[in-house]
């Protein structure tokens, strides 16, 4: 088979959550690139125009919705819209996420531990059980969820962001089991160390140093590096690979 037909998207409806910005533009994008089409899910009106501004200059259908993933009652209508307007989803791409830098458990308080966590492991959970019923009736479907080095190390800063993309592995690797038999593969993305607003306080401190020298690439990584790994994953080249966690991270976590 064409190495162009293996990792050719057209005809596929692409779900992005948070992807009106940093990683989850890059993936959109690169979805955008291969023949998708997109559907963005973000907060933020500004960005999710600019973005989806982005998407339909490259030839794709495409749509961009305001959706909070923390308001569950409006996921399923937000992915009801999607399928409305472009179709099946084919692929779920959970990006969405937040950080408390409370500096540890003694400081967080309740309520950034339950936003931190509904952000980035409830809505994943949510999301992938309304998008995978589709997909499980069709006998088709990729869910892509995204990690980060601290669903592999510990961090004394962030211990909700910690626990929740260390649960996100556990949650992946149970979907990609019950759901395989429905020929759905389920897989992680770990990021490395990346540029996007949410490090920009880290790029801007001693820690960055101590990053870059850790990294073999020698540098931070950039969203749009994200494109090849979402592709990978989505397309046909992928069939038979599912509860992997695929690093993007310059060499960061062998080190």
């Amino acid at each position: 088979m064409a190495t162009s037909i293996l990792f050719d998207l057209s005809g596929k409806v692409a779900i992005v959550t948070g992807g009106n910005g940093g990683i989850g533009r890059g993936i959109a994008l690169g979805l955008a690139a291969a023949g998708a089409s997109v559907a963005i899910f973000g907060r933020n009106e500004q960005k999710n125009a600019s973005v989806l501004a982005e998407l339909q200059s490259i030839g794709v259908p495409a749509m961009a919705a305001k959706v909070d993933v923390t308001d569950r009652d409006g996921l399923e209508p937000a992915v009801h819209a999607v399928t409305s307007t472009l179709g099946d989803v084919d692929i779920l791409v959970n990006n969405a996420g937040i950080a408390s830098l409370s500096g540890g458990i003694l400081q967080e308080t309740a309520q950034d531990w339950d936003n931190v966590i509904e952000t980035q492991l409830n809505s994943v959970f949510l999301l992938s059980k309304i998008v995978g019923q589709g997909m499980a009736e069709r006998k088709s479907g990729k869910i892509i969820n995204i990690g980060s080095m601290y669903s592999i190390f510990g961090s004394e800063l962030v211990p909700s962001y910690s626990a929740a993309k260390g649960a996100i592995i556990q949650l992946s690797k149970s979907m990609a089991i019950e759901l395989a038999p429905h020929n759905i593969q389920v897989n992680t993305i770990i990021p490395g160390w990346i540029e996007t607003e949410m490090t920009a306080a880290i790029r801007q401190s001693p820690m960055s140093d101590e990053i870059v020298a850790r990294t073999p690439a020698g540098r931070w990584g950039t969203a749009d590096e994200f494109a090849g790994a979402a592709v990978f994953l989505s397309s046909s080249a992928a069939d038979f690979i599912t509860g992997e966690s695929l690093r993007v991270d310059g060499g960061y976590a062998i080190k």
